[in-house]
């Protein structure tokens, strides 16, 4: 897989905090992504975020299952 993607897709850098597009981008250790909107981009600690919270609420679920 190459490092880079598609035109219409966008990255965000944790390094420079910035929305990155394949013309610009950092290497991939740097970035979250590829998302389809610069504004989904922009949103991307948001994102990280939320998804973290659900893990750890369907890890809790599973571990109070098994404590049953």
């Amino acid at each position: 897989m190459a490092d880079g993607g598609k035109p219409d897709q966008y990255w965000y850098c944790v390094k420079h905090h910035r929305v990155e597009t394949v013309d610009d981008l950092c290497p991939a250790k740097h970035r979250l992504g590829p998302y389809d909107s610069r504004e989904e981009a922009s949103r991307a600690l948001e994102i990280a975020e939320e998804r973290n919270e659900q893990w750890e609420s369907a890890d809790d679920d599973w571990d109070a299952v098994e404590e049953d």
